[in-house]
């Protein structure tokens, strides 16, 4: 669940058109830009549809005020994208039920929800939930080694529960039906990586910008799992 893949789920996105986190500072972005438009420029033997799509994702992201724009257009759209699953998703089950086929499809999703869902919510409540209070007992001297230690500590174990959280996604389907519930999960999950990434490297060189980033992360993706709670909870299965 690299970055990587983020972006593979997000073609035309003008953070994978520019090969960056949608976490990335505005001084990341004209880097990441520059270099894109220097190594495809057509002069350099590159693609002049590339140079234009570079130059489309630059327009969007380059300039601040864009940015918000389009992050507060992406959220509205992804709200309605979920909703827009949870309608079709009940509409789906009742015609399936009308039809004799909703027992097994419905028994398909309560296996998955309860054998993948719940235990990564699980693990990904023991990697969010204990932050606030490891970063408190860091900021009394960031530079104290049993208070790293220990924060480091955090970070390792968060690491492995992650990689469990990867091997529980992939080791059942995602019922069609909840595909786009499964989808806001993998985000989640991705996101919380990421985060769990800043924050290692803050502990190797001590840059604040990666503390806050990862700070940031963690606190969006536990809006992200409060979201997917409710939205379990509207799926109306038991």
């Amino acid at each position: 669940m690299s970055r990587t893949g983020s972006q593979e789920l997000g073609r035309g996105d003008p953070y994978a058109v520019l090969e960056v986190s949608s976490q990335a500072s505005q001084a990341e972005i004209k880097a990441a830009y520059r270099r894109l438009v220097k190594q495809h420029h057509p002069d350099a033997g590159g693609d002049s549809e590339r140079i234009l799509e570079l130059n489309a994702a630059w327009e969007v992201l380059g300039d601040a005020e864009r940015r918000r724009k389009f992050e507060r257009d992406r959220l509205h759209g992804c709200e309605e994208a979920r909703r827009r699953g949870a309608r079709n998703a009940r509409a789906s089950r009742a015609a399936r039920a009308a039809s004799g086929q909703g027992a097994a499809a419905d028994d398909a999703i309560v296996q998955w929800l309860q054998r993948v869902y719940a235990p990564i919510d699980r693990q990904l409540s023991q990697v969010i939930n204990p932050f606030p209070d490891q970063l408190r007992a860091l900021s009394a001297d960031p530079y104290d080694d049993t208070l790293m230690e220990a924060f480091c500590t955090y970070i390792e174990t968060s690491q492995q529960k992650l990689e469990r959280v990867k091997t529980l996604y992939q080791s059942m389907p995602v019922p069609e039906s909840v595909r786009g519930f499964g989808l806001s999960l993998y985000h989640c999950l991705s996101q919380v990586e990421d985060a769990i990434t800043e924050l290692e490297r803050y502990t190797m060189g001590y840059v604040d910008n990666y503390l806050h980033d990862g700070r940031e992360m963690l606190r969006e993706a536990k809006q992200r799992r409060h979201r997917l709670q409710q939205e379990r909870r509207r799926l109306e299965i038991t």
